[in-house]
Parts: C-alpha cells; structure tokens; sequence
C-alpha cells in the first residue's frame, strides 16, 4: 500500500443515528447480518453470517479468542457508615490483589473495607483498600471462604460496554460458544456470532480451529483524545499463544492456507507474535500494546471477522490498516444507509483480499 497518509482523528469519524447501537443479542447468534467487503477493491455485498462458510476455503485457519468476560462489577457496603460502593475488577495484580475502580473514589482511602455479599456481619466477601493509584484506581485485596472465581461468579455482575443501556437476561450472551480462560473485562465481540452447530460445518469443511487468548481489558473502551493518532498511547492486554496453536498455524500457512482471525483480538495476538519474531508465529505470552494503524505491514494475518466499531476509535484505524481508509468508511456509510446493528451485540463484517 506504500506509505500511509499522514491522519488524524477526524479521519476516522463517522455519522451513527443512536438508533442503530445494538442494545440485545439476537435470539440467535449467526443470524446477524454480514457485510463481506473486499479490502482490494472496495467492493461489498450483503449477506448473513451463516454464509461465512462460503468464504472459508479447506485448508484455511480459523483463530478464535477464547478469553471469558470476568462478572466483574461487585455492589458492597461499606461496613462504617453502611453507605453503598461499586468495585469494578480491571486486572489481578498478585494472590488476591486487584487493581480496581471504585465508586465513590473518595470514600476510598487506603484501610477502608468494603464488604459484599447479604449480610454484612458474616460478607461473602470482604475488600481492603491496600493501595490509590495516580488515575483514581485503586489496589483492593480480597479476603473470602472457599475460591474466588466462585464467589465471584455468586456476587458479580457482567460489565457491560457503556453504549448498552438494557440489562441483559442471559449473561452467558455475552461470552462467545467457546470462552473458557477467564480474565477479561469484555467480550471480544466478533466471536459472538459463532455458533458451535456452525463451528463444526467450518470444521467439516476442513477448515482447521485454533484457539488463543487475549484478556480484553476496559481500555478498549478509552476514547482517543489526541488530534495526532500517533501521540496515542494504547493500553496494554496480555496475550497467549500455545506452541500446539502455532504449530497448527504454520503448517496451515506452510501449505498456502490463509489465517482468518476472528476479532481484532485474535488479529492483535496474531500480529503482536508476527511483529515479535520477523513474520514467524511460535508459543509467546505477555503484555502488548500493538496500535495498528494506517501504515501498519501486516505479517500474519490474512482476512478476518469484526463487528462494526465506534467513530474515532483505534479499531476503526485498525481495520482501515488493512482496507485503506476510503474502502472501510465507504462501507460504514453503506451499513449506516442499510440499517446494520452496530457495536457488541451488532452485525458483522468479514473482510478479505
């Protein structure tokens, strides 16, 4: 694509009606709509994501995130004054130390305890604040009977993305068919389509599945505030690839197989390990801040799967990296015209050269 254009923020803005911000999940999950846009040409058609089987070829790789969202809103009281407190979880730091928000911050000062649960004098559980962080977070340890992500699953709540007012019935519509490592803050949404009936025709098919992980955390909901993208600093999430994973991916490469990841955090993962070790994929695991933007050499991955993302955001960007930004704003306009759902429980794209 030589040389990127030198962009700035408004590059990547775009008109939504509020209107077409999914609020629920379609009673079934592979019937939302899928826009195919061929990042070469610009060219897209309207289709379903069940027809996504006709674009996987044998021989392909299909990358799934199998991260699970965290029940991570917790409601307490603190026991001194009986006033009420929400602990939201962002990352385990070590043992049973959180980094946590904590609403209101104020009433937060390190020792202050916060206890949860039914019956405040014998709490599930019960936070001590060990810690204030610069940006009002605070460090929390927890102390409780039993294991913790049980009682986490008995007291939390899913952290929904800001943009959805509904409360959702049935949290697991909020985790993809085939979440299993827990530890994110929110869903990595394009695999929300999958179903496991369809994930077994793409297996028929001989299309090969493989699984990593990216614990998606809350700055992907961080606005970009700076006019200059380049002057943005990204968030970090850890990732992991198994050896078994890659292994299975570069054989499938070796053999003129494409890799379709599903989900900028399978791309993010995939890219990350590529950019790390000169185009070759092998077992990794730690934190990354890739910012894939215009500009950006892409080195593993070959199509993929995404929901419709925010005005502005760093997945907008993302996805233009691998379109061009005229071909992926026109699309945009065409979804807006054509009334798709956008954001988490909104319709798809599949994007492909």
């Amino acid at each position: 694509m030589g040389d990127a254009p030198h962009y700035q923020l408004s590059d990547f803005d775009y008109d939504l009606p509020e209107e077409l911000i999914a609020q629920t999940p379609l009673k079934d999950r592979s019937s939302s709509r899928l826009l195919v846009l061929n990042a070469l040409t610009g060219n897209y058609e309207d289709k379903h994501f069940y027809d996504i089987l006709e674009y996987l070829n044998p021989g392909d790789a299909l990358v799934m995130n199998n991260s699970r969202v965290l029940p991570a809103r917790l409601h307490g009281v603190r026991p001194s004054t009986g006033g009420h407190a929400e602990v939201l979880l962002l990352r385990q730091d070590h043992d049973d130390v959180w980094e946590v928000l904590v609403k209101p911050a104020k009433k937060s000062p390190v020792g202050s305890t916060i206890v949860f649960g039914d019956d405040s004098k014998h709490p599930v559980m019960t936070g001590t604040i060990v810690k204030e962080l610069d940006h009002g977070g605070r460090y929390i340890q927890f102390d409780y009977r039993g294991i913790f992500m049980e009682r986490l699953e008995e007291l939390g709540e899913m952290p929904l993305p800001p943009y959805i007012k509904e409360k959702l019935d049935d949290q697991e519509r909020y985790q993809t068919v085939y979440s299993k490592v827990d530890g994110s803050a929110a869903a990595p949404t394009a695999g929300l389509h999958w179903t496991p009936e369809l994930l077994q025709k793409v297996a028929d098919k001989g299309v090969e599945l493989v699984e990593l992980t990216l614990h998606v955390g809350l700055g992907t909901f961080r606005p970009v505030d700076e006019e200059n993208i380049e002057d943005h600093q990204m968030h970090s999430e850890f990732y992991q690839l198994s050896a078994e994973a890659a292994a299975k991916l570069n054989k499938v490469r070796s053999n003129g197989g494409r890799i379709v990841a599903t989900g900028t955090t399978s791309i993010r993962t995939l890219e990350t390990i590529g950019t790390k070790f000169n185009g070759e994929l092998q077992a990794d695991s730690g934190w990354t801040d890739i910012f894939i933007k215009p500009g950006y050499h892409w080195q593993v991955v070959d199509a993929f799967i995404t929901n419709f993302h925010l005005p502005k955001s760093t997945l907008v960007m993302l996805v233009a990296a691998f379109t061009g930004r005229d071909n992926i704003l026109k699309a945009y306009q065409h979804a807006v015209l054509d009334k798709y759902r956008f954001f988490s429980f909104g319709d798809a794209m599949f994007v492909h050269k």
